[in-house]
């Protein structure tokens, strides 16, 4: 296949380049994570649909935050637990690319979300009177829109431009799961336009999120060092930190596996690829640790519902 081209009509995953004897080992931290994130996000929903106490705008992006990331590692982990244990590597041409487009737009949406919660935090304590009229259900369905818009006017291109190149080079993915420029790399054909435009995306997204993050994270501490309490100053501060490591633990992962699919040609490719694993598997189990979890208010509920399952149980 090396000297001839082709259109396949599937691909074929290799999972970790060079560790592929290891896959067995490799598999247990990757299936606790996924079990643990998605543990985590459901019960995230659940606690805050069933505790009318939590039906507040930022336990709503909470809710939806654990959706999309519930969403995010289900449309990959399954195929690349599959593949370490059954050596299941192959996924259809259309398959690939469906998996392609709902990575990188939970990915988008997930970066969305963040933002989201960022404003949300910033309106909280730095215009706390007027809390009440600027995060309404109503500007919530509209960010929610926004960015649903967002993710398939962005993602939804890239298809459409793999879709278009007449042959292929081969069907082998150097890469647990469908990944943009893995996939394009394979290509017969001049992939400038891919690259370029896979750049644009990425940046566009992250550079205008990473930009409104920043900015309202600046103006949150300069409330916060304005607080005239100490104790009222390190509540904020305690509130706050865990959400900026989660911010500085995605977005870093983020441009860490986007730049090194282009640039890291001296990057070992189990390397870059057990990065892109984590940064798309760790995010969704810390969100609940310390977005929910760190919350008094979703423990509180947590406890109540356990203690009302307890007693009927016990009656």
């Amino acid at each position: 296949m090396m000297n001839s081209t082709f259109y396949p009509s599937y691909f074929l995953l290799v999972g970790i380049p060079g560790l592929q004897h290891e896959h067995i080992w490799i598999s247990i931290p990757f299936c606790i994570i996924y079990i643990l994130a998605l543990v985590g996000n459901l019960l995230m929903m659940a606690v805050i649909f069933l505790s009318p106490k939590l039906h507040q705008p930022m336990f709503i992006f909470l809710s939806m935050l654990a959706l999309n990331d519930s969403l995010l590692c289900t449309s990959f982990a399954p195929k690349i637990l599959s593949i370490f244990w059954f050596n299941d590597r192959a996924i259809s041409f259309n398959g690939c690319l469906l998996q392609m487009f709902f990575i990188h737009s939970f990915t988008s949406i997930e970066s969305g979300f963040l933002v989201s919660m960022a404003y949300d935090r910033y309106v909280a304590i730095y215009q706390p009177l007027r809390y009440g009229s600027i995060i309404t259900s109503s500007v919530i369905s509209r960010l929610v829109f926004a960015l649903l818009v967002r993710a398939v006017v962005m993602v939804g291109p890239c298809l459409i431009m793999i879709k278009k190149f007449p042959a292929f080079k081969t069907s082998v993915i150097a890469h647990s799961y469908c990944e943009h420029m893995a996939v394009v790399k394979l290509a017969a054909a001049d992939i400038r336009v891919n690259s370029i435009y896979g750049l644009f995306v990425a940046f566009t997204i992250l550079g205008f999120d990473l930009s409104f993050i920043f900015l309202s994270y600046v103006m949150i501490f300069n409330a916060v060092f304005r607080l005239p309490s100490k104790d009222a100053r390190l509540k904020a501060f305690h509130t706050c930190t865990p959400h900026v490591c989660v911010f500085l633990s995605f977005y870093s992962m983020a441009i860490f596996s986007f730049l090194s699919h282009r640039y890291g040609k001296k990057i070992p490719p189990y390397i870059h690829n057990i990065f892109s694993d984590i940064y798309l598997l760790v995010p969704p189990m810390l969100n609940p640790l310390v977005y929910g979890l760190k919350s008094s208010l979703i423990r509180e509920e947590i406890c109540k519902i356990t203690w009302k399952r307890q007693v009927l149980v016990t009656s």
